[in-house]
């Protein structure tokens, strides 16, 4: 026991702490010139306090506990050599920096930020620019990108990369990041997990967000904006998409959201405005589509088929120019208590309920599926005659597919 003390002494003095980190200043009229030369001069859990000018570098590699912390948005330009920033360490912060110039190749995902097999890091209030990827997390796991500026300036898909992509890397925080001239905004691979809110992702070239085989992950109050398309959600589990709002994602091949292979999902109090198509549901069962708003869309929901055991409640269809769009005879999807401004009926009980059951899938709609050609038939007379007709006896579309209450007014 008398060597206690000793031993106590001997353990401050060759561990490393936090506790004992330094401020190593970084810039042209310093000791430390240059973004590499002070990761190799630091000791782990130092600060690199960058100041503001330009640094020509790129194949930055971190490779230990390290803060990178940008005095007045310095810039690092990688010249189109390569990747610029590599972190393999955990415990890694990155807050501040302006990177623009990643290198564009075919055979390499050159990333402006690339973390690899890394815990614990954090990616700040950072710009990124003139880029191929940006933010790049590959088999990384609990931690956050949050609050940066992704601007790509995309024109193919074929030589252009993702904003912010996650490839296997779980409990992972996206939220509140600008991304947009990109492929995809944001790009989940095989990252279960994840939340990703309060994001804005616009004008990208492909999709604003894009799932695939991910599940358990989480997505609130972002905006999808004049996308290629707004949102994929592929070949994944237990997805929470709440209070979103998918805008004017136009085109021929264009919708809101796509969904394709989804089970058990819950997609609520979303908006879906002036988008070609606001869903479009492909083989996805058991999902909740509750107080979502369908605004002017051309098609608000499109049914592929093999959907079933799905439900749709308290939504409100808002003068879309197709409600619902089915191609099977087969239903046993639940619509239930929905506003519909197509709704003719009557509410003689006053309950706030109408008295007639309301039927979504026109005939028309069933036709154009089959035929293209004929939407330039939208506002013709015919249409409403035979679409009447249908209503009346349905032959072509699910008999049974109807909301036996639908709303007199909005859904709150």
């Amino acid at each position: 026991m008398g060597n206690l003390p000793t031993r106590i002494i001997l353990f401050l003095l060759f561990s490393v702490s936090p506790l004992c980190a330094k401020t190593i200043p970084v810039c042209i009229d310093c000791t430390i010139k240059s973004v590499s030369e002070g990761v190799a001069a630091a000791a782990d859990f130092d600060t690199l306090l960058i100041k503001k000018g330009t640094y020509k570098e790129f194949n930055i590699l971190i490779d230990k506990p390290l803060t990178l912390l940008g005095e007045n948005y310095p810039v690092i330009d990688g010249e189109d050599q390569g990747e610029i920033i590599r972190i393999v360490s955990d415990n890694v912060t990155i807050d501040g920096l302006f990177i623009i110039n990643v290198g564009t190749s075919y055979t390499t995902d050159y990333a402006a930020i690339r973390v690899v097999k890394s815990e614990n890091f954090l990616i700040q209030n950072v710009v990124l620019e003139k880029l191929f990827f940006g933010i790049y997390l590959e088999k990384s796991n609990h931690g956050k990108v949050y609050h940066n500026k992704i601007i790509g300036d995309a024109v193919d898909e074929y030589n252009s990369g993702n904003g912010i992509q996650l490839w296997y890397s779980h409990h992972v925080t996206v939220d509140r990041n600008i991304v947009q001239g990109v492929r995809d905004g944001i790009y989940l691979e095989f990252s279960d997990n994840v939340t990703i809110n309060n994001n804005r992702s616009t004008n990208n070239l492909r999709y604003g967000l894009h799932f695939m085989f991910s599940n358990d992950d989480v997505y609130t109050d972002n905006t999808f904006e004049n996308n290629g398309a707004g949102v994929a959600v592929m070949f994944s589990k237990r997805i929470k998409m709440v209070g979103n709002t998918f805008m004017r994602n136009w085109g021929t091949a264009a919708f809101g959201m796509l969904l394709k292979e989804i089970n058990d999902a819950e997609i609520s109090n979303n908006t879906f405005e002036e988008n070609t198509i606001g869903i479009n549901i492909e083989g996805s069962n058991r999902i909740t589509y509750k107080n979502n708003d369908f605004i002017n869309n051309g098609w608000a929901i499109k049914v592929l088929g093999a959907c079933y055991t799905n439900t749709f409640t308290n939504n409100n269809f808002l003068y879309n120019s197709f409600d619902i769009s089915y191609n099977s005879k087969l239903n046993d999807n639940v619509f239930d208590q929905n506003y519909w401004s197509n709704y003719t009926g009557y509410d003689l009980d006053k309950n706030g309920i109408g008295d007639v059951p309301y039927r979504p899938v026109k005939l028309f709609s069933y036709i154009v599926n089959r035929t293209p050609e004929t939407i330039i038939l939208l506002r013709s007379l015919f249409m409403d005659i035979i679409d009447f007709s249908e209503k009346v006896s349905p032959v072509f579309t699910p008999d049974n597919l109807m909301d036996a209450n639908p709303l007199m007014k909005k859904a709150s």
